[in-house]
């Protein structure tokens, strides 16, 4: 039997990923595959650099959680065609999570409006939902 939880606990974890990364993250934008984890090295080249407000994630509803003020934008200070994103503290040094970046549409964990990044381009981060397992 596949372990299920209910949407009190799905919604409590969603919330605590919110509290544990921090006030005023920071969404990287990066060319290539992630890395091998979040504990390895930035990799790709930066193309784009989110600065998510002081509480960046709407409170947990239904065991799912998305980014407030969607969609978000920033200027490209990289070329290239983006392939992942990580997400860090405030900081920008503690990477917390990473996972796929692709086009609106093209099913990546996070979305923008074009992968083909310039420098000086308006990037726009158009969907980001985080759904808790164990529905």
């Amino acid at each position: 039997m596949t372990v299920q939880w209910s949407t009190s606990i799905r919604n409590a974890l969603l919330d605590q990923w919110e509290s544990t990364i921090g006030t005023s993250a920071k969404l990287y934008i990066r060319t290539g595959s992630p890395p091998a984890n979040c504990a390895a090295a930035d990799s790709g080249t930066l193309l784009a650099e989110f600065d998510l407000v002081s509480d960046w994630a709407a409170a947990a509803s239904s065991g799912s959680k998305a980014l407030n003020g969607l969609p978000l934008s920033t200027t490209g200070v990289g070329a290239g065609s983006a392939g992942h994103y990580r997400i860090k503290d405030s900081t920008g040094t503690t990477c917390h999570e990473q996972g796929t970046i692709t086009a609106t549409g093209g099913g990546g964990d996070g979305t923008i409006d074009n992968v083909v990044v310039a420098v000086g381009q308006e990037v726009y981060l158009t969907a980001f939902t985080k759904t808790a397992p164990g529905a």
